[in-house]
């Protein structure tokens, strides 16, 4: 007869999909409301990303860990045939079309996860010396954060480029690195500021331009009369005309907090914040109880770091403190290609979370 293994359930973290959940529902409602076609849509999202949950919760991880690198390499070869076989749209090459069915895939998508475990393996193989580490190491795990990034803002995908560099960064800020090569890091920066703005293409300039003029681009000014109408209880369906009449553009996607204020006001996206807030802080935490286990600190640490960013940003972007990019709100904004993401990273956390004190990955135990 088959059972559980107790030590699953005992070692599942369940105050992540209590904070996760309600966020889900949520934008279900929202996305439903604006487009019952794209509602329809998000189920289907839906089942594939808690599939892909499943799959990499009852994974043997760390068995096979070995193969990251392959996983890792695998990802960079798509990357580089995006230059060669992708597919464009909207004046950018950042997909792949799958022969035969039609179907296209984002490689720099893939890479969020690959990338943040490949750094996961090195740093448990070599980890940080009490002073953190030196700069031979962290050249080293640069390498592999760097390359990700160039060939994913070559695409051009600047933002989701951006979001990665900085989440390897601050993995390596979570796990150590010698406090000079901050310093020095941060002078560069400095230095090569300008450098930077010049290689940078006309409409990613154009954004920049846009953020500190005085007046706001047309998305924000609509994005910013939503949030203005909502109050502090927002509006019914039938009065959330920014929404209904389509002046809020992209409104179950990039500008969905706009559409969740308008709906439910000041106190609803108070309320989805502080979700946010306290998954960040619960993923940052772990690394309080996982001192010795790298690979997990890892890996919750990118996490956080991965919410935390892509929150900032998308809400920064709706009331007009961030240049407007396609960044998405994690488990809030329509699409399936973020969220699906997001859900295997829940998975492989778990996994690691759940399965810490069985190295066999046992899930099942079988009584005579």
């Amino acid at each position: 007869m088959l059972q559980l293994d107790k030590r699953i359930l005992t070692h599942f973290d369940f105050l992540i999909p209590l904070l996760v959940l309600p966020i889900i529902g949520v934008s279900y409602f929202l996305v439903s409301e604006a487009s019952p076609m794209l509602g329809n849509k998000q189920i289907v999202y839906f089942a594939v990303g808690f599939c892909a949950f499943f799959f990499f919760f009852f994974f043997p991880i760390r068995k096979l860990e070995w193969l990251l690198p392959l996983f890792y390499w695998l990802n960079i070869a798509l990357l580089v045939s995006v230059e060669f076989f992708g597919v464009s749209r909207l004046g950018a090459k950042r997909w792949l079309e799958i022969p035969f069915v039609h179907f296209t895939i984002q490689p720099s998508e893939l890479m969020k996860p690959a990338f943040i475990l490949m750094l996961a393996y090195l740093i448990k193989q070599t980890p940080p010396e009490e002073e953190g580490y030196g700069l031979k190491m962290f050249l080293k795990l640069s390498f592999y954060i760097l390359l990700p990034f160039l060939l994913i803002a070559k695409e051009p995908d600047l933002g989701t480029a951006l979001v990665m560099l900085i989440v390897g960064y601050g993995i390596l800020f979570i796990v150590g690195v010698n406090k000079k090569i901050w310093l020095s890091l941060a002078l560069l920066i400095a230095l090569g500021a300008p450098f930077l703005y010049n290689s940078l293409h006309g409409y990613q300039k154009q954004r920049i331009h846009d953020f500190i003029s005085e007046k706001p681009s047309y998305h924000v000014r609509q994005s910013l009369i939503a949030i203005g109408s909502g109050g502090l209880l927002g509006k019914d369906k039938d009065e959330a005309t920014q929404t209904h009449f389509k002046f809020l553009p992209i409104a179950t996607s990039d500008f969905i907090f706009a559409y969740h204020i308008e709906r439910f006001g000041f106190l609803g996206a108070l309320g989805v914040v502080v979700l946010y807030a306290f998954l960040v802080i619960h993923l940052l935490t772990l690394n309080l109880m996982l001192k010795h286990d790298y690979f997990t600190r890892v890996m919750t640490s990118g996490l956080a770091l991965l919410i935390f960013v892509y929150m900032a940003v998308n809400i920064s972007m709706t009331i007009g403190f961030a240049p407007v990019v396609g960044v998405p709100l994690p488990f809030f904004s329509y699409g399936g290609s973020s969220f699906i993401t997001f859900m295997i990273f829940f998975g492989i956390v778990q996994n690691l979370l759940a399965f810490r004190f069985d190295p066999t990955y046992r899930f099942v135990k079988i009584k005579l």
